[in-house]
């Protein structure tokens, strides 16, 4: 156990070997190559670009150059990520092969201009913050993403890590703590909402001798990967927020609940707590205090339930996963039959930032109702694909044309689908809508964990709704009749209409059935469920009618109904429908207008999401 001295001492002498990573403009001659190790550059190779550019670096005798792992920069559609430190070089789809050159140009203060990042614009950027994809975000809970390495506990301290924890213990009461989480305006980022700063005062309020915390970092949402990123690149803010969460709830021990389908966001947890214990943050008597606490982790199996946080209690204690009836609610009887504090990743992850600089600044963001930043997975139909973090009351517009680059390929916005099975299509009539709670739950859909895929012409709505009601079916737990039965009926129609079988009839039974299934199920999964099918019945009416009515899909996507033709007159005879089709029903000369064999074509779809003359329809 290190002691407060020594803290100090070591983020002393860290801060200013660090200080290039914020500063173009720091007094060193060291070079730091930043090397994104997230999930996705993780897939691409660039733990093998780290260590071949280690092994350049040591061969050649290079002393002035070192070359870090991160976590997320954000900018997954460009990845593998590697950006130079002091100067900011930003370099995109790096490959093994590129490690020399980058090298190279690190060592003569050169830069490698083919591997240099290229805007929605086609312009190059040099540097990371000259791209549009940064220059509106707002980095709080993603601060030290990309910038440290996320197993140097060091590195974490140095850029004031474990300081707001040192601040409470000796400078604050828990009711102060409290009180300063509360007049931050902080909401739960998981879903719902919920005052943060209530919810940690209830817990303290309720009798127990024993009380837990508990981290909800179970991100079941399709396309979701906001705490997966956070973990992966900064997971002692998690672990430092959940101990400060202890001492002013009274909690002397806490559980980190993340699925096992994150195995480097497990591996780094585990790390840090490790560093954490070895450095006196967690264990008995914290930094020479009066306070003991722990934090040991739980895997998930990846049931989308036990992000409900009484499911996620059960399988904590090895149950299965399955909500409780509330009340009791956690604060009162949780986790053991304790009163628990259940949070998510990324509300932890503001935490330690309100501490260090004061809840009027956490306040000072965002809108009057939803302060603070919020986190997005952007994903789906947008040019660039990543992780995004905004103050409250950015617009829909801002994040997918502004930050995001627009819809690619030419194509119109649809809609976007915020807070996953449990949200809302917002079409574009809606594009100007502030992201806070309210505005979002005003037209229908939610803020949920922050999942946000855009969708271009080329979807069907009601296919989308049967592919969220797909996916909510299979993941209800079946404890509760309305869920379990209801949405399963809800299914069968919404296929059916997709089938080219529906009736008009049916649109009144599916309306009537989804209402029925918010209003009496027993958790958030049932009571969320309808809110895709009743989003899009409101918006895209008229493509539920066209399905019933005419047996028509406009965008193709439902395949019973698909037929696909090529049109003579704007066909060039490319062949690149032929050369992409799966089971070959597609013929003709080259420079000769093609055919599709309708006997053979299983409409797919794929000739027409390929060609470039917009020549075949669905």
């Amino acid at each position: 156990m290190k002691t407060r001295e020594e803290i100090e001492s070591i983020r002393e002498q860290k801060r200013a070997e660090l200080q290039l990573r914020v500063s173009s403009i720091a007094p060193t001659t060291e070079k730091h190559i930043l090397v994104c190790r997230g999930t996705g550059c993780t897939s691409s190779k660039s733990p093998k670009i780290i260590e071949e550019m280690r092994r350049i670096i040591e061969e050649k005798g290079i002393e002035n150059i070192r070359v870090i792992q991160t976590g997320c920069f954000g900018l997954c559609s460009k990845g593998p990520i590697i950006v130079v430190r002091p100067e900011d070089t930003f370099y995109s789809h790096v490959k093994i092969e590129d490690c020399e050159d980058i090298v190279n140009a690190v060592a003569s203060g050169t830069k490698v201009d083919r591997l240099l990042a290229k805007d929605v614009d086609g312009s190059i950027v040099n540097k990371l913050d000259e791209l549009n994809f940064y220059k509106k975000q707002k980095r709080v809970a993603l601060k030290n993403c990309g910038v440290i390495d996320p197993e140097n506990i060091d590195e974490y301290i140095a850029f004031d890590g474990y300081k707001a924890l040192e601040t409470c213990l000796f400078e604050m009461t828990p009711d102060e703590v409290i009180e300063e989480v509360s007049k931050s305006g902080l909401r739960g980022r998981g879903g719902a909402g919920f005052p943060t700063g209530k919810k940690w005062g209830f817990v303290k309020a309720a009798q127990g001798d024993i009380k837990y915390v508990v981290c909800n970092a179970d991100e079941g949402d399709p396309g979701a990967f906001m705490d997966r990123s956070i973990l992966e690149g900064d997971p002692n803010c998690v672990l430092e927020a959940m101990t400060i969460a202890g001492y002013a709830c009274g909690a002397c021990r806490g559980f980190i609940y993340v699925r096992a389908e994150y195995p480097i966001a497990v591996h780094r947890l585990k790390v840090a707590i490790e560093q954490a214990r070895d450095y006196g943050f967690l264990g008995e008597n914290i930094l020479g205090s009066s306070f003991s606490f722990d934090i040991e982790i739980r895997l998930g199996a990846g049931a989308f339930v036990c992000g409900e946080e009484t499911a996620l209690l059960e399988s904590i204690e090895g149950k299965r996963g399955q909500p409780r009836v509330k009340p009791p609610f956690p604060a009162n009887v949780g986790l053991f039959g304790k009163p628990t504090l259940i949070n998510n990743v990324e509300t932890y992850a503001n935490i330690t930032k309100i501490i260090l600089n004061g809840a009027e600044w956490y306040a000072g963001i965002g809108t009057e109702t939803s302060k603070g930043t919020k986190v997005f997975a952007l994903g789906g139909n947008v040019v660039n694909v990543g992780l995004v973090e905004v103050p409250m009351g950015t617009t829909l517009r801002e994040i997918i044309f502004d930050i995001g680059g627009g819809i690619p390929n030419g194509r119109e916005f649809k809609a976007a689908q915020t807070g996953g099975p449990s949200g809302g299509c917002i079409p574009a009539q809606n594009l100007d809508t502030p992201i806070d709670y309210e505005s979002l739950q005003s037209i229908g859909s939610m803020m949920g964990s922050g999942g946000l895929i855009v969708m271009d012409s080329s979807k069907c709505m009601v296919d989308i709704a049967r592919f969220y009601l797909d996916f909510t079916v299979s993941e209800s737990c079946g404890k509760c009749n309305p869920c379990r039965i209801g949405t399963k009926r809800m299914l069968e129609i919404l296929q059916k209409i997709c089938d080219g079988n529906g009736e008009e009839e049916d649109l009144e039974k599916l309306e009537y059935l989804a209402n029925q299934v918010k209003a009496a199920s027993v958790c958030g999964l049932g009571q969320t469920a309808p809110n895709p099918v009743l989003s899009t019945m409101k918006f895209f009416r008229d493509e539920y009618i066209e399905h019933v009515r005419d047996h028509k899909c406009r965008a193709g996507a439902c395949k019973s109904m698909a037929n696909i033709t090529i049109d003579p007159t704007k066909c060039k005879g490319c062949g690149l429908c032929a050369r992409n089709c799966p089971v070959g029903a597609i013929s003709g000369e080259i420079k000769q207008p093609h055919k599709i064999d309708p006997e053979i074509c299983i409409k797919c779809g794929t000739c027409a999401d390929k060609c470039p003359f917009h020549a075949i329809s669905k």
